[in-house]
């Protein structure tokens, strides 16, 4: 009886995993994911046309810039103030989130959950001093950004509505420091809200009615620190995000880092 011997060979390892990854790669879902011209779509050539592509489908780098200033890249320049500002708000959003799990907005509780965090949990007081002290430095390094703005001249046209986008945000970082000084509700935070919302009840018009919506009600109370919460970890960093997206655009739009006088 003869034997029939299959000349043809055997496929390897190497080629199942290839020939899986293209079925993969080749499917709806996966198509779905990655649009045209991304490196991860099955067929991808390197040609001008998909290197365009890979550019606008990519949201990191369709964030930066094809072509770079010389100066825009030196330290002594830019002081790089811009990116530890946003380098510091994602510390404070890190650090937040981990004491937002030890931590009660309730006039009863709010003293003790800060002590606890302090001595009974592991690396508590570590991460609230990151937290502290970095609310101190990204104001710091939002007015000295500010600052390093001004002098260069960078808020001159066509970059006059991202100075004022950046006053808005100085405005904001001051309120975010201004309302997690208040979370521990000792002494110190009373007297800041009640100074605070006194002054702001003096304003023309609409005082007395913005000073009833922060206090939550005529007097300080529980209300008044549940709002003050709310304030701090939920409405005012997401009002910051909105308008660092928009500052961030408007840095790209406008032509990248302004030059020296």
């Amino acid at each position: 009886m003869a034997k029939i011997i299959d000349d043809k060979p055997r496929p390897t390892v190497k080629d199942r995993v290839n020939t899986a990854v293209g079925d993969v790669q080749g499917s709806q879902a996966w198509s779905s994911i990655f649009r045209p011209g991304s490196i991860f779509r099955k067929g991808y050539t390197d040609s001008p046309r998909n290197r365009s592509y890979v550019i606008m489908n990519s949201v990191l780098y369709h964030l930066h810039p094809v072509k770079v200033k010389r100066h825009a890249v030196k330290v002594s320049y830019t002081l790089c103030l811009g990116g530890l500002s946003f380098f510091l708000f994602i510390l404070l959003t890190v650090t937040g989130i981990f004491l937002m799990f030890f931590y009660r907005p309730e006039a009863t509780a709010a003293w003790n959950d800060i002590q606890n965090l302090q001595t009974s949990v592991t690396f508590g007081l570590l991460v609230r001093n990151m937290h502290r002290w970095g609310a101190h430095l990204m104001v710091l390094a939002v007015f000295l950004h500010m600052a390093r703005v001004f002098y260069h001249g960078a808020y001159k046209p066509p970059r006059e509505f991202n100075w004022v986008i950046g006053v808005i945000l100085l405005t904001l970082t001051l309120l975010l420091s201004f309302t997690g000084y208040l979370l521990p509700w000792d002494q110190l935070a009373l007297w800041a809200v009640t100074v605070g919302t006194n002054m702001m009840g003096y304003t023309p018009v609409f005082g007395q009615e913005v000073r009833f919506v922060l206090l939550g009600g005529a007097e300080i109370g529980s209300e008044t620190l549940l709002r003050w919460y709310v304030l701090h970890v939920l409405f005012l960093p997401f009002v910051i995000v909105i308008f660092m997206a928009i500052h961030f655009w408007r840095v790209r739009k406008d032509g990248g880092i302004s030059g020296p006088l």
